[in-house]
Order: C-alpha cells, then sequence, then structure tokens
C-alpha cells in the first residue's frame, strides 16, 4: 500500500507538472507573436523631452544608435544582460537589433520575451526578421538571475544570424535567416519592448530592471559602444512606464518605473 501511495503521488505531481507544460505551450502555439519597428508615443511633439533628451514610444524603451559612420552600415548588434524577475501581470521583452527606428522597413533582432501568467513567470527566446513573425528558439531555458548573451549579424542585407546564449548554463542556440525585406543598417538598438500579440501591445509588465552590457555595435570596418546612442522611454496614456540611462561607453540601463 506504501509504494502504491509513493506512485499515485509521483503519477500525480507528473500529471499536475506536464498539465502546467501543455498549458503554456497552448498559449504560445495560440499567440501571434511580432515586434513592431518604434511606435511614437502620441501627444507628444516629435516625440522628444527637451529636458531629459529623451524620445518617447509607445512601445520601445533603451538606447539606439540611429546613424553609422559615414560610408558605412550597421551588420551585428550583440549585449549580455541578467534574466529579470517581472511582477504583477503582462510582459516585456529584452532584445537586441539592427534597424527599425529611423529605417522601419525591415528589423533583424533576437531577444528574450518575459512574461507573468496568473502568477507564473515564463521566458522564451525568440529570432524575428521583420515584417515576419517572431519565432521562439526551441532546446534552451532560461531562470531569474542567468546571464544571456544577445546578437545578430548580417552577411548581407537579406541574410543574417542569431545567436542566444545561456552564459549560466552554456547552452547556445542560433538561426540563419533569409528575407526579401532587405536591412538598411542604419540603426543598432538595445531594448525593451512591449511587444504585439495578435495585432495588440500586451500589457506592459513590471520588469524591473534590464541592464545591456557590452552593448556593441558592428560596422564595415569597425565598432562602437552605445554611448553615443539617442535615449528612448515607453509612455502609454501619457504615463512614462521607464526610464533609461546610458553608463560608461557600452552600458543601457532600463528601469520599469
Amino acid at each position: 500500500m506504501k509504494y502504491s501511495l509513493i506512485a499515485l503521488s509521483n503519477a500525480l505531481l507528473f500529471s499536475t507538472a506536464f498539465a502546467g507544460i501543455a498549458q503554456r505551450l497552448e498559449r504560445r502555439s495560440d499567440r501571434v507573436r511580432a515586434t513592431h519597428p518604434k511606435i511614437p508615443a502620441t501627444g507628444t511633439t516629435e516625440g522628444l523631452d527637451n529636458d531629459t533628451n529623451v524620445s518617447y514610444s509607445s512601445n520601445w524603451a533603451g538606447a539606439v544608435l540611429t546613424a553609422p559612420p559615414s560610408g558605412t552600415t550597421f551588420s551585428a548588434v550583440s549585449a549580455k544582460f541578467v534574466v529579470p524577475t517581472p511582477s504583477g501581470s503582462g510582459a516585456a521583452s529584452a532584445w537586441v537589433g539592427i534597424d527599425g527606428d529611423t529605417y522601419q522597413n525591415s528589423i533583424l533582432q533576437t531577444g528574450l520575451d518575459f512574461t507573468v501568467t496568473d502568477g507564473e513567470v515564463s521566458y522564451d527566446a525568440w529570432y524575428e526578421w521583420y515584417p515576419d513573425y517572431a519565432y521562439d528558439f526551441t532546446g534552451i531555458s532560461f531562470s531569474a538571475g542567468d546571464s544571456v548573451s544577445v546578437s545578430v549579424k548580417s552577411s548581407s542585407s537579406t541574410a543574417g544570424t542569431a545567436v542566444i546564449e545561456n552564459l549560466t548554463t552554456g547552452k547556445t542556440v542560433s538561426k540563419s535567416l533569409t528575407s526579401t525585406a532587405a536591412l538598411g543598417g542604419q540603426n543598432a538598438e538595445w531594448i525593451v519592448e512591449d511587444f504585439e500579440e495578435n495585432g495588440s501591445l500586451v500589457t506592459f509588465a513590471d520588469f524591473g530592471t534590464v541592464t545591456f552590457t557590452d552593448a556593441t555595435a558592428g560596422y564595415t570596418g569597425g565598432s562602437e559602444g552605445s554611448s553615443g546612442a539617442s535615449l528612448l522611454d515607453i509612455k502609454q496614456s501619457s504615463k512614462v512606464l521607464t526610464s533609461v540611462s546610458l553608463s560608461g561607453s557600452d552600458e543601457v540601463i532600463v528601469k520599469y518605473v
């Protein structure tokens, strides 16, 4: 009888865990997740606050290099960050990408979603070549506090690679991509986003703080950090939801406020 009870208990635990995984996979399969190019916040003039030199967007918070050195194009963007612990409800995403700010025809990007659903926190790594939708990486997982490396690199205007590495576990995944939507190589960015799901912005989660370190943008013949980037904060319904700052030559700090 004792062994029967143990077996029954284990079966119930497995069933509960499997049900949770199945429900999460169902939520992911039901959704159409997409990044949108930067959307200027409504109710602002040219999106600029002259006191803080920060532009406002309804979906992007972070830092953007809005032009490469003369005669070059951005071809690589990378950074590291620590996986945050979001609270409340909703979702947000931390990513790096090429284009999508002043050049909005396409974006090559990769990053990590963090979602809170009924008190359960989940993390999903993804890649995207906008205007196509985002696709989840498989074979990699994340937990709060893990160190992450994210990078994208274009080999031409219509081909590139997205790479995510969990530096804590040592697991790396990558995806080679092609698209008919050519990159312009005009922007390089480090962003926390209120992304779209099924055509609408998701409820923006309190993600705490995401600090992009080793933030680097590569171009023909060289590279640069984030120190010269323009700053973006998310503003929705006249309320500013983030506070972005730069530190040193290659650090972007994005805080939920």
